[in-house]
């Protein structure tokens, strides 16, 4: 008789299933960076952002080395 429980038999197909399971903490982890992710970025923080983007490249800077 074949087990259901996902031990032995069935070839190891109940240790992929176990696997592809998340673990406990994974939904509370997913819910922070959700939070992080949907966080507002600070004024501040763009403000520095557009000023690097204003920054034109660097010519030739690899051949420094």
């Amino acid at each position: 008789m074949a087990s259901t429980d996902g031990q032995g038999g069935n070839h190891g197909e109940g240790d992929q299933s176990a696997r592809r399971r998340p673990p406990e903490w994974a939904d509370g982890l997913k819910q922070l960076y959700d939070s992080v992710v949907e966080e507002a970025l600070p004024d501040n923080f763009k403000d520095l952002l557009d000023r690097l983007d204003a920054i034109p490249p660097a010519r030739g800077r690899d051949s420094d080395k």
